[in-house]
């Protein structure tokens, strides 16, 4: 069996997770004894014996629905329903522009083009103010879009509440930065696990492991609880347009 986390998933972060695959190690015969890490997470998402993972709503409803099962979304500590999120819109500080539709034409910074909170919601966002954005930026992570903002290498970007939560913590660019909006809450970040596994037990079993974690740590995963979604709650959301449709370019800071 095969167990990884890769969302959230930071220097800061990782001991907390790794006491919260412990809480679930220990309810579960056989289960591996430390989470995957290494190479790619769609590698983790499509393996036969995958007992849990953690994926974006995107990839989820592109790609994965058919393989997989939905375990469970987070329940976050955030402003919205039990098992939502929303991305928050930043842009440089010293940028006198304060709404969306003020950056028709500018430059976006995607994380990548399979991000329900760095691009499909920001793509949906600025079709309700009837515009597209056109060459993004393709930065590789939330926190590089950050980074690219602050540098000056694009204008705009939609980052993951949670992860928008870390970067103003740990990463020092909170004074460069700042907010202008939010999107539209969507279901969050699913668990999956592989067809072959019992999802009810691995809904219950990873429920038991976020009650039973400390406090401080489950603060500091910004995680209150595990509630029951549908597969409809992410297939009807409207796909983004494709990236290989729009011209873009790599970030190069």
């Amino acid at each position: 069996m095969i167990a990884s986390l890769p969302m959230y998933d930071r220097p800061e972060t990782a001991s907390a997770l790794d006491r919260l695959w412990v809480n679930f190690r220990d309810a579960w015969p056989g289960a591996p004894a430390g989470l995957t890490r290494d190479g790619n997470p769609w590698n983790h998402w499509r393996h036969s014996e995958l007992l849990l993972s953690q994926t974006c709503g995107l990839p989820y409803r592109a790609r994965l629905h058919g393989s997989v099962q939905l375990v469970g979304a987070p329940v976050h500590d955030l402003p919205c329903l039990e098992g939502r999120y929303f991305s928050t819109i930043i842009v440089r500080a010293d940028d006198n522009r304060t709404t969306l539709a003020e950056f028709a034409g500018t430059r976006p910074a995607i994380n990548d083009s399979l991000s329900q909170s760095g691009w499909a919601a920001l793509e949906a966002k600025a079709r309700e103010d009837g515009f597209h954005f056109f060459e993004p930026v393709i930065t590789g992570s939330h926190a590089a879009s950050a980074h690219a903002i602050a540098n000056r290498v694009a204008d705009i970007a939609a980052i993951d509440a949670v992860s928008w939560k870390y970067i103003k913590e740990f990463d020092g660019l909170e004074a460069a930065l700042k907010e202008i909006g939010h999107t539209r809450p969507t279901p969050a970040l699913p668990y999956i696990t592989a067809k072959t596994q019992d999802a009810r037990k691995v809904f219950d079993t990873l429920r038991n492991a976020i009650q039973n974690l400390e406090d401080a740590d489950r603060r500091l995963l910004c995680l209150k609880g595990l509630a029951r979604v549908h597969a409809r709650d992410y297939l009807e959301l409207p796909m983004p347009a494709a990236l290989s449709r729009i011209p873009s370019r790599k970030c190069s800071s």
